[in-house]
């Protein structure tokens, strides 16, 4: 088979994996993951359940990828942000806006919390998933901490703050899970502003 064919060949098994595990996000939030089959996630992604255990041996270990996979990526979104050429409040305000835009946040939200809590996690996941959690509060941290530098984020420390702004926006995405909506508005800049200092936070 020919690099070319092989590399094609790669790029597809890529999309179908990706594809089961955005079917399975929200069925297994919805179900939880002690009460979702294989069947389940296979008609979520309209493929047969034959074609998930290609590529999966079993739903855990959809599970592990899909947390994997969603904090690895947060946190290169992070990291990405918090290196940009601008003003810490712009910074808070791109994550912000950026997660509670997500369709399914309020899904991933659900997992990481299910995966640290359930009787049903190992130990081995539970320490992995929580150590993500921890690491991706990094650059949030120095987002925090310029923000102090700046004089326009409130004063205390900046990992701490950290995971005050991001458990405010994970459990504000819980509050839009589908059929249980509270029927409130929620802003990006509703958040920020309750981490901005002086004048940043009378000009928000």
């Amino acid at each position: 088979m020919s690099p070319r064919n092989v590399e094609k060949d790669q790029q597809m098994r890529e999309k179908r994996l990706a594809h089961i595990l955005e079917s399975a996000i929200e069925i297994m939030a919805v179900k939880g993951i002690g009460s979702v089959s294989i069947g389940d996630i296979a008609a979520a992604a309209g493929v047969s359940v034959g074609n998930v255990y290609h590529y999966f041996k079993s739903k855990d270990e959809i599970f592990a990828e899909l947390l994997r996979r969603g904090q690895t990526g947060y946190g290169a979104f992070v990291s990405e942000i918090a290196g940009r050429q601008l003003p810490a409040a712009d910074k808070l305000r791109a994550i912000s806006e950026a997660w509670l835009a997500l369709g399914n946040s309020w899904a991933y939200t659900l997992l990481i919390h299910t995966a640290r809590m359930s009787e049903t996690s190992t130990d081995q996941l539970r320490r992995e998933v929580t150590g993500r959690f921890t690491a991706n509060l990094g650059p949030v941290a120095e987002i925090v901490a310029q923000g102090q530098r700046e004089g326009s984020v409130v004063p205390g420390d900046p990992t701490e703050l950290a995971l005050y702004f991001v458990s405010l926006i994970q459990g504000l995405t819980l509050q839009r899970a589908p059929g249980v909506e509270v029927p409130v508005g929620i802003r990006a800049e509703g958040v920020v502003r309750l981490f901005l200092a002086g004048s940043a936070a009378r000009d928000a």
